[in-house]
């Protein structure tokens, strides 16, 4: 082959491979738009019922979502972190529950890509969560440690025929509805409480035992119900890093992430019914604004925010997502807590200010205006892995960090 022909050769490669990224990307917009839809037509009967949105991740299913982020090598489409928090704000719009179980499975998908890569047990499940549209399910909250997600209780049992596990989980979304878990515990019985491991069990593997029921406020349709959970496996399950590296560069990342992604996508909802009312209401006073069409601006510039915020996250962590030692850093990994914060307060806000924007039309549970159930799913933000929590764990990392001097720092 020539020096031209091989030239030719890899352009040909290049173009395919970007034609490739391009179509993929685009795919993707059609492919929400249609999930988004179908959640939709069901979220007021998903809340009302506080049952699952099995339409809408049938929809998922269909539009090979669920894998999206699986790599191609792997038969998925090798979807960014940019595709998929896009797709959690759309969904979000439509359906809080459905968004919300998509940005948690999102979540468990990235910590299998990052970091169950080399393994062949785990490359395996990655090849069936992109062939079989897998639904993953996480398990981190157990007994009473409060949501501490870096403190577990129940610890692997290893034998001669394999591991065990049997776990006291206070919450697991969409366990019940879940074609796999993937959950944390003590790495051994003489571990300490810090010292664990993630480890992945397909539905074959374990059992559940309701403990909770879910009645709540809000996002009513992710049947986070309580469950003892027994499961065994192989050692090969427990992917290969410790836990605390996969929580720093993937797991808190990724779940803040996609969690504000989805809470700002409520706020849109809201805001959205609001701009419909103000306008309905303008031209019903002859072009004359109504007195709430205040708590409508700001409902927009504070949706303006909570956009920035987590766009500004997004982009913060791209340039450390290969830099392993960035995303340990004390600075990304307080920034990343405090967008969690940050994001879930100004969401409830945006949608408050939607709310009084419409007045009592918003305030009903009937009628084109109404935003009570936007309202009752943010209002979980703060509270899911509380903020209180989060801010008292950072605390003592922020008055490790230096002040900037100017703008630029």
């Amino acid at each position: 082959m020539s020096v031209q022909e091989a030239r030719l050769r890899d352009s040909a490669a290049d173009h395919s491979s970007e034609q490739f990224l391009l179509d993929r990307n685009s795919s993707f917009l059609p492919r929400t738009a249609a999930v988004a839809a179908v959640a939709a037509a069901e979220a007021v009967d998903v809340d009302r019922a506080a049952r699952f949105p099995q339409a809408a991740i049938d929809a998922a299913r269909q539009q090979k979502l669920l894998g999206a982020q699986i790599p191609t090598a792997f038969g998925g489409y090798g979807a960014s972190v940019f595709d998929i928090t896009d797709m959690c704000y759309t969904l979000g719009r439509a359906c809080s529950s459905t968004a919300m179980i998509f940005a948690m499975h999102q979540t468990k998908v990235a910590c299998l890509v990052r970091h169950g890569t080399g393994s062949a047990w785990h490359e395996a499940l990655m090849r069936r969560v992109a062939s079989e549209q897998m639904l993953l399910a996480s398990s981190t909250t157990e007994g009473q440690n409060g949501g501490n997600i870096r403190s577990s209780s129940a610890a692997i049992e290893g034998g001669a025929t394999g591991i065990s596990l049997v776990r006291n989980a206070t919450v697991i979304s969409y366990g019940a509805q879940a074609d796999g878990i993937v959950t944390i515990a003590r790495r051994a019985n003489d571990a300490a409480a810090s010292d664990q491991v993630l480890v992945a069990f397909t539905r074959d593997d374990y059992t559940l035992e309701r403990s909770l029921e879910w009645e709540t406020l809000g996002m009513r349709g992710t049947c986070s119900a309580g469950f003892e959970l027994k499961a065994t496996g192989s050692s090969e399950q427990i992917f290969p890093e410790s836990y605390d590296k996969i929580h720093a560069q993937t797991m808190t990342p990724i779940a803040h992430l996609c969690w504000s992604s989805v809470w700002a996508g409520i706020a849109a909802a809201a805001v959205e019914r609001a701009q419909m009312f103000i306008r309905k209401a303008a031209r019903g006073s002859g072009g004359q604004m109504p007195p709430a069409a205040a708590h409508f601006t700001a409902a927009k510039m504070n949706l303006t925010k909570l956009r920035a915020i987590v766009t500004s996250a997004l982009d913060s962590y791209a340039v450390h997502e290969h830099d392993e030692r960035g995303l340990s850093s004390l600075d990304f990994q307080s920034s990343i807590n405090l967008l969690k914060v940050e994001a879930s307060e100004l969401a409830v806000t945006t949608v408050m200010s939607a709310m009084r924007a419409c007045g009592l039309s918003g305030y009903r549970n009937d009628g084109d205006f109404t935003i009570g159930r936007q309202l009752r799913d943010v209002l979980s933000a703060p509270v899911m892995i509380n903020n209180d929590r989060i801010l008292s764990n950072i605390a003592t990392a922020s008055l490790m960090s230096s002040v900037p001097t100017s703008l630029r720092d």
